[in-house]
């Protein structure tokens, strides 16, 4: 972007956090991957537990189950299982730690997907700026 006059800086800059490395801002690629690890571990809970086949009914308790396990991992550790498994943390900016509040308001948002999909110049999406969160790497 320099070259065009404008000199933004590095994605997580204006966060305080650094370029690259532990405590960086995660990249989409892992962003993604650990949420198909999530995604495909609640589509099956969701199968093997709860409707015993697959269809709509399926991905509905899906989606409550990756809720849940959202809430609940990302309020107490800070990680669901995917994102463990690619070296990802949640953390509230400025802090370093995430409140059960904010990972309640982040898993909401991310469920609805749309918040999720609009990211700002730094690659965090509208439910990481609207809960004070923001994905970083381990």
């Amino acid at each position: 972007m320099e070259a065009a006059g404008a000199d933004l800086g590095y994605r997580g800059e204006q966060l305080g956090l650094p370029e690259s490395g532990p405590g960086s801002i995660a990249r989409p690629g892992r962003r993604l991957g650990a949420l198909a690890v999530d995604w495909s571990l609640c589509v099956l809970i969701a199968y093997g537990l709860i409707t015993d086949g697959y269809g709509q009914a399926t991905s509905n308790w899906a989606l409550l189950i990756f809720l849940v396990l959202s809430i609940l991992t990302v309020g107490t550790l800070g990680f669901t299982p995917g994102k463990r498994l690619f070296g990802l943390r949640v953390v509230q900016v400025g802090t370093g730690q995430v409140h059960p509040g904010r990972a309640l308001l982040r898993s909401v948002l991310l469920c609805l997907a749309v918040p999720a999909l609009i990211w700002d110049r730094d690659g965090r999406g509208l439910h990481d700026r609207l809960a004070g969160t923001v994905e970083i790497r381990l």
